[in-house]
């Protein structure tokens, strides 16, 4: 059975999105982020950039010692490849080139991006309207490529679901947040609506709610010092 360290972000839910989809057995093992359990030693041991999600396969493909990843996409894609769904085959090498450049996408620019937006417009104890404007047009101007590629297509990489589109739904599901409409952007939300009448999807989100119930995006003065003020110097006192 895998082991899912988890807590209830968009990166943690592209995870337990994969792992309904494909019917994988996993154990979610509670990290909460805003109590600074992502510090503890156990978790770095698995997770060295105390972020999560991390994952823990005790029974990779072709046998061996155990495997531990972090970094969301990391995981997706040895996911991918362990099952052998959700990507295409290494010998179908632009089909899999297409899935690729979306998930890194997602990975370096709409959730970088994304989460600067969140944070200065719901997080930062000072309200920068400079800060503010930049990552929601930001924002919205990613939106734009993604509604734009949509365009024609059923899913982000063509045809078929892929690891890339579960990489970006959880980053568009708080566009309200995020200052963004759906309706500005129509083949983004026709995408979106399938994805989250998903039962996998329905399913990975229920798992949230058990972890986390009515969470809320709050934080408080603790929790902000945990969350966005640690250092290199700081971070290792922890451990």
């Amino acid at each position: 059975m895998l082991d899912l360290y988890y807590w209830t972000t968009p990166n943690g839910h592209k995870v337990t999105m994969f792992l309904e989809e494909a019917g994988l057995p996993y154990r979610l093992v509670p990290v909460n982020i805003g109590k600074g359990e992502q510090f503890h030693p156990d978790f770095l041991a698995i997770a060295p950039n105390n972020r999560i999600p991390a994952l823990v396969d005790p029974a990779p493909a072709g046998g061996g010692a155990p495997v531990s990843l972090f970094e969301s996409g990391a995981i997706l894609l040895y996911l991918a490849d362990k099952t052998g769904r959700f990507i295409p085959p290494a010998a179908e090498v632009a089909a899999r080139a297409e899935v690729l450049q979306w998930l890194f996408w997602q990975m370096g620019g709409l959730g970088p991006m994304a989460g600067q937006n969140h944070h200065f417009s719901q997080y930062a104890p000072e309200k920068i309207p400079y800060a503010i404007d930049r990552y929601v047009k930001e924002t919205n101007r990613l939106y734009g490529v993604l509604d734009r590629r949509l365009k024609g297509r059923a899913f982000v990489a063509g045809d078929d679901y892929s690891i890339a589109d579960m990489a970006i739904y959880p980053w568009i599901v708080p566009h309200e947040r995020q200052g963004q409409k759906l309706e500005d952007f129509p083949e983004l939300a026709r995408w979106f609506a399938a994805i989250q009448a998903r039962p996998a999807t329905q399913r990975a989100y229920a798992r949230a709610a058990e972890v986390n119930p009515g969470a809320q995006p709050s934080v408080n003065e603790q929790s902000r010092a945990i969350l966005f003020g640690q250092t290199a110097s700081n971070t290792a006192a922890k451990v």
